[in-house]
């Protein structure tokens, strides 16, 4: 009887198996079965073996949107988590100040990413655009439809004000989460500032900055729509990231079968980055405790 009790519990995981294989198997698997077929039309294919995933992995193209990818990972990390830490250490602890922050704060996250892009078209426009006009009227020539340069700028502003806010969230709920008692202690002893961030603040923080950094890489490894609504992957391919060219690809090439070799691959690549940063997280600090 205590058997069939147990065997029960099953029963009540089969609708997630259920969600899971239709969101995410399912899809996956179609996707594979794509990615060794030569499609022509419906119903109209032949297999090819690894054939696209040679073509894909010899494409200069794909290296090149790749190289561009890490770089802009890489410098969003490096701009929004520290920037997002220090905002959570300047903001206010008691008082209604604290919600009226918070919710200043949030603002931007709760904007639809292709309202994101288009509010920054205007934005930046050279002529009618507050931070374009500006600029040009200060004597820098910015137009980001025309400068690689201005592009990448631009995208990267884009970026860091919209998705900065969410790290300082979680970063200030690891703050709140400290006891007093370990402030207390720190000033008895006569921390400095820099101490106490170093010693209690930071790996207090470390649980939730793993999130952070775990939630903005594989995010912004999968940006799309933001770029493409301001500058379309351009000037010429400047702001042309890995999402953007598998849509051309996909969309404007209607290569199904390289652009599932194409989905595979990034796939694997971003679960081998999240797979690194999650276990050099975890281990940061280890090492001085043993």
């Amino acid at each position: 009887m205590q058997k069939w009790e147990n065997n029960k519990a099953w029963f009540l995981i089969l609708p997630v198996f259920a969600v899971v294989a239709f969101s995410a198997i399912i899809p996956l698997m179609t996707v594979v079965n794509y990615s060794v077929q030569d499609i022509f039309g419906p119903g109209q294919s032949i297999f090819v073996g690894t054939e696209w995933f040679k073509e894909v992995l010899h494409d200069q193209r794909l290296r090149d949107a790749l190289w561009r990818q890490l770089l802009f990972s890489s410098l969003v990390l490096l701009i929004e988590i520290p920037l997002g830490v220090l905002i959570a250490l300047a903001l206010p602890r008691k008082g209604w100040t604290v919600s009226a922050c918070l919710v200043l704060l949030a603002l931007p996250l709760l904007i639809p990413w292709n309202v994101i892009g288009t509010t920054w078209v205007v934005f930046t426009r050279p002529d009618i655009g507050l931070f374009g006009a500006t600029l040009n009227a200060l004597g820098i020539a910015f137009d980001h439809t025309s400068s690689p340069l201005h592009a990448w700028i631009t995208v990267m502003l884009m970026e860091v004000w919209h998705w900065t806010p969410l790290v300082v969230l979680l970063a200030y709920a690891g703050l709140r989460a400290i006891p007093d008692a370990y402030y207390q202690a720190a000033k008895i002893d006569g921390a400095t500032n820099w101490a106490i961030f170093r010693f209690i603040q930071l790996p207090k923080m470390r649980g939730v900055l793993t999130i952070a950094v775990l939630l903005r890489f594989m995010d912004s490894f999968l940006i799309y729509a933001e770029p493409f609504v301001l500058t379309g992957g351009g000037p010429g391919n400047s702001t042309t990231f890995l999402s953007i060219y598998l849509v051309k690809v996909a969309v404007g090439q209607f290569d199904l079968g390289p652009a599932a070799a194409f989905s595979l691959i990034y796939f694997l690549i971003v679960l081998l980055f999240c797979y690194i940063f999650f276990q050099a997280l975890l281990n940061v600090g280890t090492g001085e405790k043993r």
